[in-house]
C-alpha cells in the first residue's frame, strides 16, 4: 500500500468573513479530508484567534501547529527577503506545503502556491498594501522551486507569460461550485424592496467596478421604472467610490446596499433576482457568476479575465468598462422571459460541471507531482 500523501494547507482565510478564497479553502479541505490516502492538516499564519483553527476546519483535517505563534506581518517581511524562518518549525515534517492565497512559506517539503489572479501585476492601483507585497513573495517561492496552481486556464497563461516558467510547473485546476442552499425568492424580494432587481454580490473593491454598475443601472432605470439594484457585500478598500456613485445617482432611492450577508440571505437574494450582474474589470475565476448559475439565476457579466471560460454560453457577456452595453443587456434580460429561462437552464447545466471532487482530484495530481519532484 502506498505511503499517504501528507499535505499542509494554508487555512488563514477561514478566519475572515467568507470570501472566494475562504470558500475555496473550506471546500478543498472538506473534500480532501474524506480521502483516506491523504493526510491533510491546516495551518494559519495569524495571531488572531489563536487556538481557534481546530474549530474552523472540517472533519478529517488536523491542525498542524505546535503551539508556536505565527505573526503574519513579521514573517512575510522576512520571507520577502530570505528563506528563513522555515515553516517546518511550526508544522513539522510533511510531503507538501500548499499556500492557498499567493504565499507559500519557505519549507524543506515540496511547495505549491495558488495564484488566483495577477491583479497585483496587471492593476496595482486596485490593490491594498498587503497585496502589493505579493510580487516579492511569489517570486521567492518560484525561485525556491514551488509549483503553481491557478484557478483557470486564463490565469495559467498569464503566469506563464509573465514569469517565463516551464509549462509543467504551472497547472490549472478550476474551482468547484458549492450548490447554494435553497433560496426563498419572496425573502429576497422583500430584502430588495421590490419585485424586480439586479443583484451584485461580493466584497466592494475597485476591481469589481461597482461605480460602473451604478452608472449602467442609472441608464437601465431610466427605461424601467420598477427595476432596482441590490449590492450585497462587505465594504473592502475603496468603497468610498461606490458610496459617491450611489449618492450622485438620480435613482439612489432604488439602490440597496445590504453589506455582508450570510449564506442563506445570499441564496434568498439570488432566488429572487432578475439577474446577477458582474461588472468586474478583471477576474481570475468569477465565483459569484458561478454560484448564480448554480442557483438558476441569469447572469450578465463583463467579458474580462476568466469569466468567459467559467460561464461559457450560459451568460450574456458585455465589454468591460461599458455601462451602456451593460445597461442594454440588463434591460434585455429583464424584458425577455424566454431568454431568462434559457439562461437558467444553461447556467444549471454549466454549473454542474464544476465540482469540488474534481478540484481535489486535480490538486492531488499537483501535490503528487510536487512530492515526486
Amino acid at each position: 500500500m502506498p505511503e499517504p500523501l501528507r499535505v499542509a494547507v494554508d487555512a488563514t482565510s477561514l478566519y475572515d468573513v467568507p470570501t472566494g478564497v475562504g470558500r475555496f479553502v473550506r471546500e478543498v479541505l472538506a473534500e480532501a479530508g474524506t480521502r483516506p490516502h491523504l493526510e491533510v492538516s491546516a495551518y494559519a499564519i495569524t495571531l488572531r484567534g489563536r487556538g481557534r483553527l481546530a474549530d474552523l476546519v472540517p472533519p478529517g483535517v488536523s491542525v498542524g501547529h505546535r503551539g508556536l505563534p505565527m505573526a503574519a506581518r513579521p514573517l512575510r517581511a522576512a520571507w520577502r527577503h530570505g528563506d528563513r524562518p522555515r515553516i517546518d518549525r511550526w508544522i513539522g515534517p510533511l510531503d507538501v506545503v500548499h499556500g492557498t492565497n499567493f504565499v507559500v512559506p519557505p519549507t524543506t517539503a515540496a511547495a505549491v502556491v495558488t495564484i488566483h489572479d495577477l491583479t497585483y501585476l496587471r492593476f496595482p492601483e486596485m490593490c491594498t498594501g498587503a497585496v502589493l507585497g505579493y510580487p516579492q513573495l511569489v517570486a521567492r517561492a518560484l525561485d525556491r522551486g514551488a509549483l503553481v496552481h491557478t484557478v483557470s486556464e486564463f490565469v495559467r497563461a498569464e503566469v506563464l507569460d509573465h514569469y517565463g516558467l516551464r509549462p509543467e510547473r504551472v497547472m490549472a485546476v478550476a474551482n468547484g461550485i458549492t450548490t447554494p442552499p435553497s433560496g426563498d425568492a419572496a425573502a429576497g424580494r422583500a430584502r430588495a424592496g421590490g419585485e424586480r432587481y439586479v443583484l451584485a454580490v461580493g466584497t466592494v473593491e475597485p476591481r469589481k467596478d461597482l461605480p460602473g454598475l451604478v452608472a449602467a443601472f442609472d441608464l437601465a432605470a431610466d427605461q424601467d421604472a420598477d427595476l432596482r439594484l441590490v449590492i450585497a457585500g462587505a465594504d473592502g478598500w475603496g468603497a468610498e467610490a461606490l458610496t459617491d456613485a450611489v449618492a450622485r445617482s438620480p435613482h439612489a432611492a432604488r439602490i440597496v446596499r445590504t453589506g455582508w450577508v450570510d449564506e442563506q440571505s445570499r441564496s434568498d437574494l439570488l432566488a429572487g433576482a432578475t439577474a446577477l450582474a458582474v461588472s468586474s474589470r478583471y477576474e481570475g475565476f468569477g465565483l459569484p457568476a458561478a454560484e448564480a448559475m448554480a442557483s438558476g439565476t441569469p447572469v450578465v457579466a463583463t467579458d474580462v479575465g476568466a469569466l468567459r471560460e467559467v460561464v461559457g454560453d450560459a451568460a450574456v457577456l458585455v465589454p468591460g468598462g461599458d455601462p451602456p452595453a451593460m445597461a442594454a443587456a440588463l434591460i434585455r434580460v429583464a424584458e425577455d422571459k424566454g431568454l431568462r429561462a434559457d439562461l437558467r437552464a444553461r447556467g444549471l447545466a454549466r454549473a454542474a460541471t464544476f465540482t469540488w471532487a474534481r478540484t481535489v482530484d486535480g490538486l492531488e495530481g499537483i501535490w503528487a507531482s510536487a512530492r515526486a519532484g
